[in-house]
């Protein structure tokens, strides 16, 4: 069952990375069903960043205008500073304003540590971490240039995060990496933004795309005709919507998880059980006091793979 658009996001200019497939093609979509202008950009990269084509991202603003939406393409690499600042003035161009930042761009290069060359760290942190920073600082700067000129935005960002990056991955120290960085960035996004106008959030999705329908192929398995599929994208990008909209006011510097039916706001590093001596301790003191303090604290979540 769907629910009927409500013009949520009548009259705002969304940009969304990484959309001509998956989730970001889903919330692009979700988006213009919501009255938003979109700009889809894709650089429409194989699974592991290999290759380019600007097909995905054309279609995807086909399917919107067919609907009677309003879409354009951005085919620049986010993860170069011409690139992204080409995003936002695409958006300007296109639309005159751009009101909403969704950073999803991403893909894969899975290895145990001891065989991860430098390459594929360099490649996935690239595309996911750069990737969100290189397209924030040029949002932002153009919001606080309104600011600054009497003309105060209602902004939001929601970026991309993961269960690896709050969590742990086996097999996925880059991603996890810079799925980690991505939720400290939001972070100090929101509280360095504000100023602004502009709302920060970031989303730890579950959904079935490129990159999960491989690597956990039995959870992210399509059911049967007529079930509730729950790792459809398209169960994700409500919350992405809501966030982009204004009607998200006041609700900054959070994450969150999304899969299927299930949002949960998610509760970061914050202090657990404390010992101040007030004095220097020795190392056999400090060990016995860490293992008190341990046996109090709450067990950690164990990282996704690990047996």
């Amino acid at each position: 069952m769907t629910t009927p658009p409500t013009g949520l996001c009548a009259d705002r200019v969304v940009a969304v990375t990484g959309a001509g497939r998956g989730l970001g093609r889903a919330h692009a979509l979700a988006f213009a069903a919501e009255g938003a202008r979109v700009v889809v950009n894709d650089l429409g990269v194989g699974p592991d960043g290999d290759g380019t084509s600007t097909a995905p991202a054309r279609r995807v603003v086909e399917e919107i205008l067919a609907a009677g939406g309003e879409a354009v393409v951005h085919d620049g690499d986010i993860t170069t500073p011409g690139g992204a600042a080409s995003l936002v003035t695409t958006a300007l161009d296109a639309y005159g304003r751009l009101d909403t930042l969704v950073n999803n761009a991403g893909f894969l290069r899975d290895r145990m540590l001891v065989n991860l060359d430098e390459d594929d760290w360099d490649a996935v942190t690239r595309v996911h971490l750069k990737g969100h920073f290189l397209p924030l600082k040029h949002a932002a700067a153009h919001w606080r240039t309104e600011t600054k000129a009497g003309r105060p935005p209602v902004a939001r960002v929601i970026n991309t995060s993961s269960g690896a990056g709050l969590h742990g991955s086996v097999g996925q120290g880059n991603y996890a990496t810079a799925k980690a960085g991505i939720a400290a960035l939001t972070l100090v996004a929101a509280a360095e933004l504000g100023r602004y106008g502009v709302h920060v959030n970031a989303l730890a999705p579950a959904a079935r795309t490129r990159m999960t329908e491989h690597t956990f192929a039995e959870a992210m398995a399509a059911p049967g005709e007529g079930a509730f599929d729950a790792m459809a994208p398209e169960n994700v990008s409500p919350l992405v919507v809501w966030l982009g909209s204004a009607a998200s006011e006041g609700v900054t510097g959070r994450v969150f998880e999304a899969e299927a039916g299930r949002i949960t706001v998610m509760e970061g590093w914050r202090p657990g059980p404390t010992d101040d001596r007030g004095a220097r301790r020795s190392p056999a003191d400090a060990g016995e006091t860490a293992r008190r303090l341990l046996a109090a604290a709450e067990q950690p979540r164990p990282v996704y793979g690990a047996r």
